[in-house]
């Protein structure tokens, strides 16, 4: 019995305590989003090849809640499907061979193409938008990825994407 409170109170301190592998400034050395467009503020999880992990804290100073909407601010859909695919492409980006990430200055990811998207719960001020990220397939320069965003463990969004690395 000892061993299972253990093991549960452990198994909450590591949902608490979330690991940082890159943080808001190294985000910004891998893609050539800025504030206030730069929708994930830190990587918590990345497997290169596989998936990554990361999320915006969400605040009511974001231009975007001047009008969508004042007096009942919710966080709007496109905005979250986008930063899926900030995290997605920091997983590309991270995925190539060490020659390619330091290429990294001179690509950018494009969205191809956005398919079943949906929107289960509003996202609002003061939460946590957690980006869970696989790579279904990859080709190339070409990303296929399946995107959920959580709050508090709560299914809040999901979509297909599809994006493609090329030069700027």
């Amino acid at each position: 019995m000892l061993r299972t409170l253990l093991r549960r109170q452990y198994s909450a301190e590591r949902l608490l305590v979330s690991q940082t592998l890159y943080n808001v400034i190294e985000i910004q050395k891998i893609l050539p989003h800025r504030f206030p467009f730069l929708l994930v503020d830190r990587i918590t999880a990345l497997e290169p090849g596989v998936s990554i992990e990361g999320y915006k804290n969400v605040s009511i100073s974001e231009p975007v809640f001047q009008g969508h909407f004042p007096d009942h601010p919710i966080y709007p859909g496109v905005m979250i499907i986008e930063g899926m695919a900030q995290a997605g492409g920091v997983l590309a980006f991270k995925s190539m061979d060490e020659r390619g990430q330091e290429a990294t200055q001179d690509k950018v990811v494009y969205f191809m193409s956005i398919d079943k998207a949906k929107f289960r719960s509003p996202v609002t001020p003061g939460d946590r938008l957690v980006y869970r990220l696989n790579v279904l397939k990859s080709k190339g320069a070409i990303w296929f990825l399946e995107g959920k965003a959580y709050v508090d463990e709560k299914l809040v969004a999901e979509a297909q994407l599809k994006a493609m690395i090329v030069d700027k």
